[in-house]
């Protein structure tokens, strides 16, 4: 019977020491988790925080891109204008050049 209880008290000895294993592989999943967690939250607060910038930065281009757009349609403008008077004086000097012959 000695042999019986020492072979007892080896796989009870097994089994307790694989429960403390146990909890403590649980703890430490536990707090990877916890830890996981934490991160994607990190992270989802820097996503956020950069995608606020980017807006910010697109909303700043597109206001000096139609900045730019208005001066280029101005200088359009004015370049037609003067190509309207350059060509409506070279029309009324033709004309007077016909009545003059």
């Amino acid at each position: 019977m000695a042999l019986m209880d020492t072979i007892k008290k080896w796989f009870g000895s097994a089994k307790e020491q694989t429960a403390q294993i146990a909890d403590k592989a649980g703890d430490v999943a536990d707090k990877a988790g916890d830890k996981a967690g934490e991160t994607m939250g990190k992270a989802k607060e820097m996503a956020g925080d950069a995608m606020e910038k980017a807006g910010d930065v697109a909303e700043d281009a597109m206001g000096k891109v139609k900045d730019m757009a208005g001066k280029g349609e101005e200088v359009a403008k004015d370049a037609a204008d003067t190509a309207a008077d350059t060509a409506s004086d070279a029309a009324d000097a033709a004309g007077d050049a016909v009545e003059g012959a």
